[in-house]
């Protein structure tokens, strides 16, 4: 593989630049892909037809379960044609045997399923690797361009999907109208009694839509290849080396054959002046007829003959060094060299450097430093536990005075409870308002003479539906009188809770024991719902 024979540009491209360049890569070579796709894998159909005529259905599926042995040839074909002449048709047909022995089974068994087929297949039929190098090299590619690669997958098994039943509905579009009219789609179709034919018709169609598709997902999958290879091992920049090198090596023997024959050819001109030059005096007249002697040069200055800036001959000039000295100076002290700020704080003030002040110890310096910067820390400590002191007496304050503070708050409007089903009997007794009288206590007076039993059930049912109703108590059929008291009892309502204590025991007494109330019981219980409930209230 020589990267100067590549027929297409070598550069670094993004994942669907690659796949642009394999689809053109497929379409440069669209003749030589198809035919020998047709050649490869239409016999093939044609044998698992015919061998397995009773289940197209497995015929479909083992065709299709072969793929990855097709897409060995057009990826040979393209590796080919990428880095050279491509192959003719029978170079690349007398190439397939050794094209399908390299890991036909690990292909075909666990890696079939792989959505990244078309990516890594290179790596096993180009480069040949296997077993732990191929994994170390999928690895490698596998860090970028991964996902482009699955969704190549995906795409191309919805567009075979696609252009299956484009071909199936094409089929059915192109049946003549009389035909069509005259003939049900069974009578059509059904040669001999056996609709295997028809399946076998759609199962060519599949075939037919691979020769076109095969040949385009190998290419993409190689070009997603080939640029991952282009930024791993920069043969972009190899490139551009090989080219600048020949460019240098055209140019330097360029130069060196202009400056030999330059070399042959220089006149004799050249060469007196340049003698003339070598014997110039040591004097050269200005123009204003002085002259500027020259030092000699077997006898070069001193440091010491060199006038300083400070001498008098510099100083009498219009622009002494003094004064570009403090040019100099003020510039250097204005933005952008220097942007001052004020700060303000505590800091010890520089020391002179004086002899005074070089007998002073350094130990008090650095005492009265580390005592600033101890009182800054604590100067925050303290300023944190103020503010935390602020808060919690605002809380406490807030907390103590709650009910103070509840008079000014409004409080927001209780929610209005959703609608409960109410049942309509417990115990099996009736517990809907319309079931009870008007007046209740005089109903129960009345019945007490003739029936205490009615009368107790009465006042027992017409309980339970002022729980249900004005408590909202949440009471169901399954229930027991316990639990129904219990309820009662968290509405912490001690005459109702009373009240349904006595009529309870009454109620089980006669309907589970049988023994009469005695005859205060009529008096005070029909007295208890008149205390409890509004008199001619209804239930």
């Amino acid at each position: 593989m020589r990267l100067t024979d590549a027929s297409v540009v070598i550069r670094p491209r993004t994942s669907w630049e690659a796949i642009d360049l394999g689809v053109l890569l497929a379409q440069r070579h669209r003749a030589l892909l198809m035919t020998s796709w047709a050649i490869v894998t239409l016999p093939v159909f044609a044998l698992l037809t015919l061998l397995l005529w009773d289940y197209p259905s497995v015929a479909v599926l083992v065709f299709w379960w072969l793929k990855p042995a097709y897409e060995r040839l057009p990826l040979l074909i393209l590796s080919q044609a990428l880095f050279g002449s491509a192959p003719s048709l029978r170079q690349a047909l007398k190439s397939l045997p050794s094209a399908l022995t390299p890991q036909l089974i690990a292909s075909l068994t666990w890696r079939r399923l792989s959505l990244s087929r078309s990516f890594y297949q290179p790596v096993q039929q180009l480069e040949g690797l296997d077993g732990l190098p191929r994994a170390q090299r999928i690895a490698v590619l596998g860090q970028k361009d991964p996902r482009a690669a699955r969704l190549l997958t995906a795409l191309g098994s919805t567009l075979e999907m696609t252009f299956w039943i484009g071909l199936m509905v094409l089929f059915y579009a192109m049946i003549p109208p009389q035909i069509e009219a005259d003939w049900s789609w069974r009578s059509l179709l059904d040669i001999e009694g056996e609709w295997n034919w028809l399946e076998h018709l759609t199962n060519g169609f599949y075939a037919l839509v691979l020769i076109v598709w095969g040949p385009v997902y190998v290419s993409c999958g190689f070009a997603l290849y080939l640029n991952r290879r282009t930024a791993l091992e920069a043969w972009d920049i190899e490139l551009g080396f090989r080219n600048l090198r020949q460019r240098v090596l055209g140019s330097a023997l360029a130069l060196l054959l202009g400056g030999f024959f330059a070399l042959t050819l220089l006149p004799s001109s050249v060469m007196a002046a340049s003698a003339s030059i070598q014997s110039m005096p040591e004097e050269i007249p200005s123009e204003s007829g002085n002259s500027c002697p020259l030092p000699p040069l077997d006898n070069p200055q001193t440091d010491e003959d060199v006038a300083p800036p400070d001498s008098p001959r510099l100083l009498n000039q219009p622009l002494t060094s003094q004064a570009s000295q403090n040019a100099i100076h003020a510039v250097l002290e204005q933005p952008p060299f220097k942007n001052p700020k004020p700060v303000s704080g505590w800091r010890i003030a520089q020391p002179k450097h004086d002899a005074q002040s070089a007998e002073t110890p350094n130990w008090l310096a650095r005492l009265v430093v580390g005592l600033l910067n101890t009182g800054k820390t604590l100067s925050a400590v303290f300023g944190a536990l103020l503010w935390a002191l602020l808060g919690i007496t605002v809380a406490w304050v807030m907390w103590r005075y709650r009910a103070w503070f509840a008079t000014f708050v409004g409080k927001s409007p209780p929610k209005a409870t959703a609608p409960q089903d109410i049942p309509h009997q417990l115990f099996g007794l009736q517990v809907r308002a319309e079931t009870l009288p008007t007046d209740v206590a005089d109903a129960a007076e009345r019945l007490w003479q003739q029936s205490p039993r009615e009368a107790l059930s009465l006042l027992y049912r017409a309980l339970l539906s002022r729980l249900l109703t004005d408590y909202q108590l949440p009471l169901k059929s399954a229930d027991t009188e316990g639990q129904i008291l219990a309820r009662i009892a968290e509405l912490k309502q001690p005459p109702l809770d009373d009240f349904s204590h006595e009529l309870t025991r009454h109620w089980q007494n006669l309907a589970y024991g049988h023994r009469l109330p005695p005859d205060q019981a009529r008096q005070t219980l029909c007295s208890g719902w008149r205390k409890l409930f509004a008199q001619g209230a209804g239930a």
